[in-house]
């Protein structure tokens, strides 16, 4: 048996914790204005993006919502010299309605439930900008 200088094996030593990412799609880090309505409300709303992904968005937002209540978002970005949009149909999958408390807003995780093929491949290309 080998010690180290910490008096702990090699095998010991090797131990440690292993964080696994669960995501079905990387994240990016991402600062976007993001305009949203409930589907049955005419009222819109602002809000901003903190990460973004194939899948969904983390959004702080100032109001609070229901969880599973379904919302027609548009992201706005500027890319090059143009200003872009990016509409869809999102739902609210988690909440930190504690956040509100830290940055002012309160903090949900939006999964994509409806994004058209022009619209994704926007989102796609903006991807790959912020991950440059």
């Amino acid at each position: 048996m080998k010690l180290d200088m910490n008096n702990q094996t090699t095998t010991e030593r090797k131990m440690g914790v292993l964080a696994v990412e669960k995501r079905r799609y990387p994240r990016y880090t991402a600062e976007f204005p993001l305009d949203y309505a409930r589907i049955d409300d005419k009222g819109t709303y602002g809000g901003m993006i903190a990460n973004v992904s194939e899948g969904g968005l983390l959004v702080y937002l100032p109001q609070r919502i229901e969880m599973g209540a379904v919302l027609k978002i548009e992201i706005l970005y500027v890319q090059g010299l143009e200003f872009n949009t990016i509409k869809a149909v999102a739902k609210i999958v988690w909440s930190d309605l504690a956040a509100k408390e830290s940055y002012g807003e309160y903090r949900y995780g939006l999964q994509f439930l409806h994004i058209d093929e022009k619209e994704f491949d926007r989102l796609i290309n903006l991807l790959k900008e912020i991950g440059k």
